[in-house]
């Protein structure tokens, strides 16, 4: 089956074009905030406002303010740091973790096995589709409005932890342009293969498709292919065959830490996609290897989470920050771990 959040990337950055206008030579002289209100009948004016005001108008590649004129020729793109959505998005009354709200703003704590974002497969019983009930908006395949950006990062189906939500214009584009300058602290908690030998460090490579499977994402050493991606890490607690590591994100490519650790040859634990979902590490007897399929079926996916995520609010410009306690599949493999490596001989690797 494919895997939909190969086909749309999760949290790739960039800016990306979600209008274009260009302006017909009998054009009359126009405000762009008029001219671009009058040709995106399908968007607000006051969206449109916000976003010139936050510095995602172009006028022939040049940042522009409302009040410039316009001209036969000229070119107005509207960028944004995240793709455009085109799909048919409906209220579905499912049940959301909201650690908090506000006007502006919403944090939830995703479960692991959520969908954020409908498309390829999964129209329904995403995160989107809850968030859509909850905040009472919907939309249509066609919409040409960004009504639904209101998710300006996502993590995987299988990653489990927080995410931010943006519940009007101005706390839309105020947020994506901190993700886009990389201001926002993330760090997740994820166990991974093997005893890492530094007790911190950081991870630097450019993150791309694999051309080989383009499911996976994989680390260049040509700087002219992937993206900059940078990780730091910090071991939290070793088990000799596993460590439980945390890891701050300075970028946000897709599957960064899970891309990052397995190439250093450290894969996330029970991580099928990228070389986790075997023994990495260990012995050979059959007691070891029950041990492990054990594991498995107590956190059936690649044990991380999103556990801390603070920002600077959109509306009173404060730092907020929150932390959601890690899931009980991953700390059940936690204690699980810890009581077996009380019982073994810590590996040198």
């Amino acid at each position: 089956m494919i895997d939909e959040e190969l086909l749309i990337d999760d949290e790739e950055q960039g800016e990306f074009e979600h209008f274009r206008l260009n302006i017909d030579k009998g054009q009359t002289p126009m405000r762009l905030d008029k001219y671009m209100a009058t040709h995106l009948e399908d968007t607000s004016r006051h969206r449109i406002q916000v976003a010139i005001k936050n510095g995602y108008v172009r006028v022939n590649e040049k940042v522009a303010k409302a009040n410039l004129i316009v001209r036969p020729d000229d070119v107005i793109r509207f960028v944004m740091p995240y793709r455009r959505r085109g799909l048919e998005i409906l209220p579905q009354d499912i049940p959301l973790n909201i650690v908090y709200e506000d006007d502006d703003v919403l944090v939830v704590n995703k479960e692991a096995g959520m969908v954020v974002h409908p498309g390829h497969g999964h129209f329904e019983g995403t995160l989107i589709n809850a968030l859509s009930f909850h905040l009472g908006i919907s939309q249509g395949p066609e919409a040409e409005d960004e009504r639904m950006g209101i998710l300006v990062h996502r993590i995987d189906k299988d990653t489990s932890g927080l995410l931010v939500v943006a519940k009007n214009d101005e706390a839309q584009f105020k947020l994506a342009r901190q993700f886009f300058e990389h201001s926002i602290d993330r760090r997740y908690n994820a166990i991974v293969w093997g005893n890492l030998k530094d007790d911190e460090g950081t991870i630097t490579g450019n993150i791309g498709r694999d051309p080989n499977d383009r499911l996976r994402f994989r680390v260049y050493d040509d700087p002219e292919k992937g993206k900059h991606a940078v990780t730091h890490y910090k071991v939290l607690e070793r088990f000799g065959f596993v460590t439980l590591v945390e890891c701050k994100l300075e970028t946000g490519r897709t599957h960064q830490i899970r891309v990052h650790m397995n190439h250093i040859g450290h894969p996330l634990f029970n991580d099928e996609r990228y070389d986790g979902a075997e023994i990495r590490k260990g012995t050979i007897y059959s007691k070891y290897r029950q041990f492990i399929e054990n594991c498995f079926a107590l956190c059936p996916r690649q044990a991380l989470h999103a556990r801390t995520l603070g920002f600077v609010h959109p509306r009173t410009g404060k730092w907020i920050q929150f932390d959601s306690p890690l899931p009980d599949d991953m700390t059940a493999l936690i204690e699980k771990w810890r009581k077996y490596s009380q019982n073994m001989i810590p590996d040198s690797e």
